[in-house]
């Protein structure tokens, strides 16, 4: 599922990141990879807030709607 409509507050895996390689090498730096756990704190509009590893991120509705969660 996108990470967009996952529950709130659960320790998430990322499953896949449909990007382009620049926006997954970027995103792999800030702690977001196939594989890797992360936290959804909040989404409103498509937009989410998560915490990965101790920080947390805030990514947009487009490339939030491009990583795959379970």
């Amino acid at each position: 599922m996108p990470i967009a409509i996952a529950p709130s507050g659960r320790e998430l895996t990322v499953r896949k990141v449909g990007a382009d390689e620049k926006t997954k090498r970027h995103l792999q730096e800030m702690g977001i990879y196939e594989g890797g756990n992360l936290t959804l704190l909040s989404s409103v509009g498509g937009n989410v807030i998560v915490v990965v590893k101790e920080g947390r991120l805030c990514l947009d509705r487009t490339l939030a709607g491009k990583i795959l969660v379970s």
